[in-house]
């Protein structure tokens, strides 16, 4: 494309702006910041899966091998924006009744040069080149390929009993404190590491799937889940001399979410994973993780009662009042409370919110879910007890809050907090109806924050201390340090720490972006992240929470990426 040709498409472009939505991730005249760029860009496992091209006639020609290179670029960079089919997820639709009106030429002028509604500038920013442009222009106006779908016998072909009930453990083989094990996600090489929160030193290389995205423990504190993003589940045994997989299953080709049930008298009995591709939930045996049921989550979105062909499955949880879990499926926005007291009659109560539902904790009594429709900037508070919609909130611009962070605040009383990606605020919820009604499930305070690009909040009932990251920030002072907060003096600001500093790793041109402040089961210790690339020196950082001073730097070349951590103790009872 020659410079005349350029100028003159950008400025079509810029005369067309507000008809070009289908090339946005948010409403036109809305600027989207770096931070959630990065956060929505993220790659998709289904890059790798092969997929059958299907060549629209009015669409510009391709060859099968430009098309499955297209097709792997797509899943790596757009997919998590604008949909597995291209129908729309965060993104708008790109689908070739849209595409087709627009042109090869108008396309690549939007992939080149983004947009301010939050498009990214793939060519000026050095992702892409101007083939690389060309061909994705070129792309989004085939008919869109469809991945294949994961029935239960698919499932089934996947599972595997390593070690059998009846040969595991009788009981606790190690001397470990079981209660204060880290679960710390290496996401480049596809395992966990699990290391000894008293003595700092690493327990044991677990393998995984890639890029694990939650660790969950049983009811009984015994077995611990991951879920990689490849939907590859391992199920952890912590009473093997050396900890280690006893059972393993894939319950699609992409996921978020695992969990097992809570409710008295069916503790560890079943075990639950949600996908995103296909949309749907996996309910397996508790022990084995042998494949029990699956349930489709295509239907209607909230409000405009249109259908939606791939709805993601983002957070599960397990309810403490009812056998059941708690589904949040983020492109409805709808929360679906599963009965799995009996799953050849499962009964299934919908409710409500608003898109797109993402992550969420338990409020302090652990009755409220608190679930961030980080597309809606709100916060609904699901009922766990009643079985209904508790309030929805509105707070910042995209929260994210992991689990949030519950503590007692003294005015408004028990509240739960959220930070945001999109802004630099940190909001906080009152969580109690009795003895604070006047302040239930409304903002009742905003505090300020490091920036847009945090990830996590945390808190712990023995602390006084409030914690945020914000990795995804761009400014590296930002995203290389964590701030905290004197939950008794919130007026007063945060205090900034350099953790990455404190970590002492080399200057190898690593992101050394700091990750999820996450408490030891006393709460007396902060352990963070510091994250760069699979080819750079990462590092874990222990800071004495009452002191606010460095207490250890955990460093092994094992340590590639790690991208998170669970405490055992406080995973298991939900303390955040």
């Amino acid at each position: 494309m020659t410079a005349k040709r350029i100028a003159k498409l950008v400025a079509l472009a810029a005369a067309t702006l507000v008809s070009a939505s289908a090339m946005a991730q948010a409403p036109a005249g809305k600027s989207v910041s770096e931070a959630e760029k990065n956060y929505q860009a993220g790659g998709s496992p289904l890059a790798d899966v092969p997929m059958y091209q299907s060549s629209n006639p009015k669409a510009p020609k391709m060859t099968q091998a430009e098309f499955d290179r297209a097709r792997q670029i797509y899943f790596e960079r757009c997919a998590g924006c604008h949909g597995v089919l291209r129908k729309g997820a965060t993104g708008k639709p790109l689908t070739p009744d849209i595409t087709l009106e627009k042109g090869t030429d108008y396309l690549k002028v939007f992939i080149a040069y983004g947009s301010p509604a939050g498009m990214p500038n793939w060519l000026t920013s050095g992702e892409m080149d101007e083939a690389t442009v060309d061909l994705m222009a070129r792309y989004v106006q085939q008919d869109p390929p469809t991945p294949p779908e994961w029935s239960l016998a698919d499932t089934k072909n996947t599972w595997k009993v390593i070690v059998p009930p009846d040969q595991r453990p009788k009981k606790k083989m190690n001397k470990y404190n079981l209660d204060n094990i880290f679960s710390t996600t290496l996401r480049d090489t596809g395992e966990v590491a699990l290391i000894d929160g008293d003595t700092k030193e690493i327990i044991n290389i677990v393998k995984t799937g890639y890029a694990v995205h939650i660790s969950r423990m049983s009811a009984s504190g015994r077995y611990l889940f991951v879920i990689g993003r490849d939907a590859k589940i391992n199920m952890i045994d912590l009473w093997m001399e050396k900890p280690d997989n006893v059972a393993e299953i894939r319950v699609g080709l992409e996921a978020r979410s695992v969990d097992t049930s809570k409710f008295k008298g069916y503790e560890d009995k079943l075990a639950i994973a949600g996908s995103y591709w296909p949309p749907q939930f996996t309910i397996m045996d508790g022990d084995t993780l042998e494949p029990l049921k699956i349930v489709s989550t295509r239907g209607m979105v909230v409000g405009t009662q249109e259908y939606h062909p791939e709805p993601r499955v983002a957070s599960i949880v397990a309810s403490h009042y009812k056998p059941e879990f708690l589904v949040n499926v983020k492109e409805t926005g709808k929360t679906l409370m599963v009965d799995y007291s009996n799953l050849n009659a499962l009964k299934t109560t919908e409710i409500g919110s608003a898109p797109f539902l993402h992550d969420g904790g338990w409020d302090s009594s652990k009755r409220y879910f608190m679930v961030a429709a980080n597309n809606s900037n709100k916060i609904a508070a699901i009922d766990a007890k009643q079985g209904e919609l508790a309030g929805l909130v509105e707070v910042g611009k995209i929260p994210h809050p992991g689990r949030g962070a519950n503590f007692v605040h003294p005015t408004y009383g028990p509240v739960w907090a959220t930070g945001h990606l999109g802004d630099e605020t940190i909001s906080l919820i009152g969580t109690d109806p009795k003895k604070h009604k006047q302040y239930a499930f409304k903002e009742v305070a905003k505090l300020k924050g490091p920036g847009g690009g945090a990830l996590f909040i945390k808190s712990h009932p023995k602390s006084n201390n409030l914690w945020s990251d914000a990795p995804l920030n761009p400014d590296p002072k930002v995203s290389q340090s964590v701030v905290v907060y004197d939950i008794k003096n919130l007026d007063k600001g945060y205090k900034t720490l350099p953790i990455a500093e404190w970590a002492g790793l080399p200057d190898d041109g690593g992101a050394k972006r700091v990750v999820q402040p996450e408490y030891n089961k006393a709460g007396d210790e902060v352990w963070f992240a510091v994250w760069s690339a699979k080819d750079k020196a990462s590092a874990l950082v222990v800071v004495d929470d009452k002191t606010l001073k460095l207490k250890k730097v955990i460093k092994d070349p094992r340590l590639i990426t790690p991208t998170g951590h669970f405490n055992v103790y406080n995973t298991q009872h939900d303390v955040y």
